[in-house]
């Protein structure tokens, strides 16, 4: 499933960690947003991580948004980093 997901967090500290953990399962497209590409297991596995960093934090988000394989074919961009293949591995 192709996942795009934004976070609104207050506390630098929390922001930290859960830029560092979206990083683990995608790509960082914009300042709070991750566009990622993954199967139910590892999107479980990414809330789970996600609500043990986010608890009790009164006033911030995150949200989770998908896409369908029609609608990720029609995602437009003017600008920005070119989007990286499947399996892009950098060392």
């Amino acid at each position: 499933m192709f996942v795009v997901i934004s976070y609104d967090i207050q506390d630098d500290k929390r922001r930290t960690k859960i830029h560092k953990c979206l990083k683990s399962y995608g790509q960082w497209v914009q300042f709070s947003v991750f566009e990622c590409e993954m199967g139910k297991a590892d999107y479980l596995r990414l809330r789970d991580r996600l609500d043990r960093i986010m608890v009790k934090a009164a006033g911030d988000s995150v949200r989770f948004y998908f896409l369908c394989e029609r609608c990720v074919v029609t995602v437009e961009r003017i600008g920005g980093q070119q989007p990286l293949p499947d399996g892009a591995v950098f060392v």
